[in-house]
């Protein structure tokens, strides 16, 4: 009976975290376009209710009795099917938070992130294939190519973080900043990782995948109604997912600090600041600032690391 208990306790606990993450990412929407609005001098939404604080549920309704159109000549089964796997991927990564009521918090979570974001490829892949639309196709081989370069960067960094706590977890990020946090000692790293992730979020000015002037929304053009949702709700959660993980690398506060909700909010309003203020890249430029400029600085950092921590080892 007690493990009964204690079973419904995680499934209730998990349950809550979710719905506060839905309706976070809500408000975040809410909150970018109001931000995006007074950036361009124009009024954000303003008209549902006060202030317009009733726009994303109007929004979320209208999008779920939205007309579902049957298109031809789709691969029906994975046309339905990879929404829905981008947004249980999303739901599998809140899995590893390190939360005390949390049974799935795990000793190798940094590995455990990085296959979660290499399945996030397989997902635009398969659902721009299945769409049989030139426009969604070609913007599926632009978001390969991008995530691809800038997956491997991340995970370099991700590997020069390990080698300072020499551990997978989360928990031992905390505890090795309690005196002294990481961005102050690894500020390059810190910059470097920043852009890596907005390049993985696909947010300006590394929104590829939906270049709207040339591709036509990408890889989602045929998508519409609940399938739509589906992808607009796994984006927005890896934006707060993703800055809760870096503040938690970088600045070391748990879930339970008021300062991890204040930088989690901080860096998502950089994220939305970066979005009104600067301009697409072009592509090549997106590419050749991957290969030649951040990976290239973060294998030097590696190979210093290394190179320090096997000249100490011989010293003591």
């Amino acid at each position: 009976m007690m493990i009964l208990i204690n079973i419904l306790f995680l499934l209730l606990s998990y349950l809550i975290m979710l719905v506060g993450i839905l309706v976070g990412v809500a408000f975040l929407v809410l909150l970018e376009r109001k931000f995006l609005g007074y950036v361009q001098d124009r009024k954000g939404p303003n008209k549902v209710f006060f202030l317009g604080i009733f726009q994303p549920f109007s929004d979320a309704i209208k999008l779920f009795i939205k007309e579902n159109i049957k298109l031809m000549k789709v691969n029906l089964f994975f046309y339905l099917v990879s929404p829905m796997f981008g947004f249980i991927m999303v739901m599998v990564l809140i899995l590893g938070l390190p939360l005390d009521i949390n049974i799935y918090s795990m000793n190798l979570f940094l590995l455990y992130l990085m296959s979660c974001l290499s399945i996030g490829v397989y997902i635009i892949l398969m659902s721009s294939w299945s769409s049989n639309s030139n426009y969604s196709m070609l913007g599926g081989i632009r978001s390969l190519s991008q995530s691809l370069s800038y997956e491997v960067s991340m995970f370099l960094i991700f590997f020069i973080m390990f080698n300072y706590v020499e551990s997978f977890q989360l928990i031992e990020f905390m505890k090795f900043q309690k005196s002294l946090s990481f961005w102050f000692v690894n500020l390059i790293i810190f910059l470097i990782l920043f852009i890596s992730m907005i390049a993985e979020l696909n947010r300006m000015p590394f929104d590829f995948i939906e270049g709207e002037s040339e591709l036509v929304s990408g890889f989602n053009v045929e998508y519409m109604s609940v399938s739509f949702t589906f992808i607009f709700l796994a984006e927005y959660m890896m934006i707060l997912l993703m800055m809760e993980y870096f503040v938690m690398m970088f600045f070391g506060y748990s879930m339970y600090f008021i300062k991890n909700i204040f930088y989690v909010l901080f860096f998502s309003l950089m994220i939305i600041l970066i979005r009104g203020v600067l301009p697409r890249l072009r592509y090549d430029n997106l590419m050749y600032f991957c290969w030649y400029y951040i990976l290239s600085i973060s294998m030097k950092i590696l190979l210093f690391m290394l190179i320090f921590k096997i000249y100490l080892f011989k010293m003591f």
